[in-house]
């Protein structure tokens, strides 16, 4: 009698053991006729999120821009990382710069083979900034490198110079901060990264020629470039530009992800 009731027990376990799997199974497998819902990948999290890093002017510094973002409230910007780093101090001016520009800020295409050095040590400081979001797990096109002035000049630089394409750049009265030269270093795919060029028509520090340059170098480095004149507008950046600029991104972040999808 003994060895039945144990029979029965072991039965009964058994039975409750399949009844389980087959519950368990039944959660996991759709019913007929239903697909599967899908998982995201790492991939697709990459693509809905965004990456703006902004370089300021010279004497000026990261916290001071970070207003910016408030322009910014698209629902496309929800997953949009924002860096706005400050440039190192310089022991010669004690101002904080990316690099010494003492002589190329006014004019159109002045430059000069000491300051390219100095150019390309920041720019791999950018490109470092932009390596670490690439290793989160943020795309490339839905990266965007942007600054004023000075830093206008470093972004241009550096989304010339960066491997892959990018997102965009947007130089704000900035200027072409090196030779012709240079333009044999940048690659298939840089040259596929847009350019919007905004720069006011009464700059007196950052001559408007020297922004009315950058198109045509652009143009002859097989770069597109979108360049727009701000009457009236001095060395100072406007609400009107950073509206068009929100838009610029947000258009691009929309175009970024219909691609993928």
């Amino acid at each position: 009698m003994g060895s039945l009731v144990r029979f029965l027990f072991t039965l009964a376990a058994a039975v409750g053991a399949a009844a389980l799997l087959a519950a368990s199974l039944r959660r996991r497998v759709p019913p007929p006729g239903l697909p599967a819902q899908p998982v995201p990948s790492s991939h697709m999290a990459g693509r809905n999120r965004s990456f703006v890093l902004w370089l300021h002017g010279l004497g000026d510094s990261g916290p001071a821009n970070e207003p910016i973002r408030n322009f910014f409230s698209a629902p496309e910007f929800r997953l949009t990382k924002w860096s706005f780093p400050s440039a190192p101090r310089s022991p010669v001016s004690c101002n904080s710069r990316w690099f010494c520009d003492a002589v190329v800020v006014r004019y159109p295409r002045a430059t000069h083979e000491r300051y390219e050095s100095g150019v390309l040590k920041a720019v791999e400081n950018v490109h470092a900034m932009i390596d670490k979001e690439v290793a989160d797990g943020i795309h490339p096109d839905n990266i965007f490198v942007c600054g004023f002035s000075q830093g206008g000049a470093l972004t241009l630089a550096s989304v010339l110079l960066y491997p892959k394409k990018l997102g965009g750049g947007a130089v704000f009265s900035g200027w072409v901060p090196f030779g012709s030269s240079v333009t044999e270093r940048i690659s298939p795919e840089a040259r596929k990264t847009p350019i919007l060029w905004s720069h006011g028509m009464a700059d007196r520090t950052v001559l408007f020629e020297a922004g009315q340059a950058g198109p045509p170098f652009l143009q002859s480095a097989g770069v597109s470039c979108e360049f727009k004149a701000y009457p009236d507008l001095g060395h100072s950046l406007s609400k009107e530009e950073l509206i068009y600029l929100e838009s610029w991104i947000r258009s691009r972040l929309n175009a970024s992800q219909e691609k993928d999808s």
